[in-house]
């Protein structure tokens, strides 16, 4: 409970005691009195306060005080902060006083104990010096007791008992005081004196002379008061509980550890709690994730060891801390290093190997450049995994493979939410916590055999990851908090592009691998092919030497693929005859040339298509693409009587069909330039079939090698054995560009093709062919459909 609040006096005021009022007391008050001015509080009648005299006037007035015999006036200033108070400086209503007690203190100071006795009220002042003095009137302050007077001092009562019960370093007697006072203009006073209000209200009670309107008042303020302790009570109690239970916790821990080092053990939670809490704040984490750690530290804190929940979160927080969040290897950046490096492990793929170097000089100038994102297609076998690997050998990278083949499940690539049992994070986010590092060169194989069933499309959630604007916020499922790929050199390797979503294949570099000439194949097999599997089957150079023409007998009659992975199959069954000799003893050395691949791979698996074909009319070699490199195809024409359909064969797909539809309506248009007779459409029947009827075969390039077979069949001249022909065809009789041209090529090579037709518009596109596949070879080109006719067919 606060008694009052002053400046110039001790903060501490006791009330002696409660006597009449001053019109029942009989006292007299001289006319004219000594003012005191006083700061930041206001006397009331009945109570004892200490005051400290600090002002020259004052302190003449109190001298010329007999103390218990001198009355004086204290009056309250307006304003504290005036230094000499004058007339219209102070209030006109005040206290008359008695000095108690007077005590000079050392430094020149005096502080004198006073004596409230009647209120008073100034008529005017006589005199400034040297002190104020003034004639005064005393107040007389008259009550009648009535029912509702004596309610409202028991509540009053209540209230204020209430209060002091609340309020901290109030003496134990004031209750008792309280009840001691009967006369409700010295309760009010008494209480008005405790009051922790601001002076203007004070005074205002002191000016209000019917006691039971002072009682009102003062029983408002102390229910504002009461209710602000009562407040600050509930708060110190919560503060209290919230420390009191902390500082249990603290002492069961205390004891627990003390328990569990006199058993010799050791307190493992808190070890695991601190050594988790260690590693988070090492992680070298973004602020956000880290914060996200952290409360999900305290969560497991506060969570039982035997809580299923227990484990999940500490399988998330050591996922958290293993993720290389901040860590990463620095670039090789020497440009002729890792030109030689990449020249070491590959043979030719000049242009490849020139995008992989403009990339390590573009980081060179701009360290902070986003990586690009690679997309390598081309047949099975010509190295785009191997070349993963070495473009990360010349960058001083780690590498990582996965395979997307077969991946159906979106959550494979994005990872599974932590509200399933055994949720993991995706793949891509696994690979790099395994790699420990943030910046490896990642190859995404397969890009082209992505699945997608009711579990979602993965090939989707790569669009965020192959995005190099994006992928700097990853956010798997798992970790639910963004993690930065930027970094991260991706390589995507496709067969071909058809079934890879549009949207995938905006984010990406596509740079083809085209399939290998027969001299690339040798110099390979030369290189890496033979000495590996030399080494891989235990043997040497001076064990095993295998001719050029055995080589070169295996690529042309034993295998026939674009790339080198079954010749490379083939290498390793020739080390391992020569092996298996070689452990029995039989043998100590040997020599393969082509004549030794007969009895060691057996009879020859390929051979010239085109030697088995006689010129007929009807035929026509087409040059096909497909995922595993260039083939050469024989369209095949009949006719037989009929209403003029056609019938198409040979397991073709819709484009292939709709080429062959188109071929036929150009084939009738013009039947009369090409000296066909129209009647023949009407009375004949047409059925067009392309040979291996097991393997599918679709595309728009076949058309103008349809239109030729059927025109060889009705003008009955037959189609050039040695040529072959790709180029698609319009209604119009156009000839329109085509794609896969090096596969082509080398498929019409191998086939021992001499002419090749093309289309005009790819005239320019010879020039990216290498020498070797055009040596020997002749390039004919057509604008239109006519232009293949006066090329390919045999003159009658």
């Amino acid at each position: 409970m606060h008694l009052v609040d002053i400046a110039d006096l001790d903060p501490y005021i006791d009330v002696e005691r409660e006597g009449p009022s001053p019109s029942e007391s009989g006292i007299e008050l001289p006319d004219v009195i000594g003012i005191l001015p006083i700061r930041s509080a206001v006397a009331y009648p009945g109570t004892v306060m200490p005051l400290a005299v600090g002002r020259r006037s004052s302190k003449r007035l109190v001298s010329d005080s007999v103390p218990h015999e001198t009355i004086f006036g204290l009056v309250a200033q307006r304003k504290a902060d005036i230094e000499k108070p004058g007339p219209d400086d102070i209030y006109t209503v005040g206290t008359a006083a008695s000095v108690l007690k007077v005590i000079k203190m050392p430094q020149g100071s005096v502080n004198i104990i006073v004596h409230g006795i009647a209120r008073f009220k100034i008529i005017k002042f006589v005199a400034t010096k040297p002190y104020l003095k003034a004639k005064v009137k005393l107040v007389s302050v008259k009550t009648r007791r009535t029912k509702k007077l004596q309610a409202q001092m028991v509540n009053i009562r209540n209230i204020a008992g209430r209060v002091i019960n609340l309020s901290p370093n109030v003496p134990e007697e004031a209750s008792m005081l309280l009840e001691s006072i009967q006369n409700p203009s010295a309760l009010a006073d008494f209480l008005a004196a405790t009051l922790n209000v601001p002076v203007a209200e004070k005074q205002a009670l002191l000016e209000e002379f019917d006691p039971r309107k002072r009682l009102q008042k003062v029983s408002l303020a102390l229910a504002n008061q009461l209710e602000v302790l009562e407040l600050s009570h509930k708060i110190q109690i919560q503060v209290r509980d919230s420390i009191d239970k902390s500082q249990r916790e603290y002492f069961l821990q205390e004891e627990l550890k003390a328990i569990q080092a006199e058993l010799g053990q050791s307190d493992r939670r808190t070890e695991e709690i601190d050594t988790l809490q260690a590693r988070i704040r090492k992680a070298g984490m973004p602020h956000a994730v880290e914060t996200e750690a952290l409360r999900e530290l305290e969560r497991m804190s506060k969570t039982p060891v035997a809580a299923p929940e227990y484990s999940v979160i500490r399988t998330y927080l050591d996922c958290v801390c293993e993720l290389p969040w901040s860590k990463q290897t620095e670039d090789r950046l020497d440009i002729t290093k890792a030109e030689r490096i990449l020249n070491r492990d590959h043979y030719g793929l000049q242009k490849i190997k020139k995008r992989i170097l403009e990339f390590l000089a573009v980081r060179k100038l701009n360290p902070t450049g986003k990586s690009p994102i690679l997309c390598f297609v081309g047949p099975p076998g010509v190295g785009k995994t191997s070349l993963g690997r070495s473009i990360a050998r010349a960058m001083d990278r780690k590498f990582i493979r996965i395979s997307l083949g077969g991946i159906r499940d979106e959550a494979d690539i994005r990872g599974h939410r932590r509200t399933y049992i055994g949720a993991l994070p995706g793949r891509i986010l696994q690979e790099l916590r395994k790699c420990g590092y943030n910046n490896p060169v990642f190859m995404l194989d397969e890009l082209d055999k992505i699945g997608q069933d009711f579990r979602g499309d993965p090939a989707s959630a790569l669009l965020e990851v192959l995005d190099p604007e994006q992928n700097d916020t990853f956010t798997d499922h798992y970790i639910d908090q963004p993690f930065d790929l930027s970094g991260v050199m991706f390589i995507a390797t496709a067969n071909y592009t058809e079934p890879v979503p549009p949207a995938l294949m905006d984010r990406v570099e596509v740079i083809n691998l085209a399939g290998y000439t027969q001299k690339e194949k040798l110099n390979i097999a030369k290189k890496y092919l033979v000495p590996r599997q030399l080494t891989e089957n235990g043997l040497t150079k001076a064990k095993l030497t295998i001719k050029d023409d055995a080589i070169v007998e295996i690529i042309d009659h034993y295998t026939g693929e674009a790339g080198v992975r079954n010749l490379e199959r083939s290498i390793a069954s020739i080390c391992r005859h020569i092996a298996t000799k070689i452990a029995t003893g039989k043998s100590t050395r040997a020599t393969i040339a082509a004549r030794h691949l007969a009895g060691i791979l057996g009879p020859q698996k390929f051979e010239s298509e085109i030697a088995l074909r006689t010129a007929v009319p009807g035929v026509a070699t087409a040059l096909a693409y497909t995922p595993v490199g260039g083939q050469i195809l024989f369209i095949e024409s009949a006719m037989m009587p009929g209403d003029g359909k056609l019938t198409l064969t040979g397991q073709i797909g819709n484009v292939m069909k709709e080429s062959a539809q188109a071929a036929f309506s150009v084939l009738k248009a013009n039947a009369k330039n090409l000296k066909i007779d129209p009647e023949q459409f009407a009375r004949f029947d047409y059925h067009v079939h392309v040979p291996a009827g097991a393997v599918p075969k679709d595309g728009p390039s076949a058309g103008v090698a349809i239109f030729t077979s059927l025109v060889s069949l009705l003008l009955k001249r037959p189609v050039n054995p040695d040529i072959a022909m790709t180029g698609e065809i319009t209604l119009k009789g156009l000839v329109l560009p085509i794609g896969g041209l090096k596969e082509k090529i080398l498929a019409a090579k191998q086939a021992g093709i001499k002419t090749v037709i093309l289309p005009a518009r790819n005239k320019k596109n010879l020039v990216e062919i290498p020498a070797e596949a055009k040596s020997k070879m002749k390039f004919r080109f057509a604008k239109k459909a006519s232009d293949v006719i006066k090329i390919a067919l045999i003159n009658p």
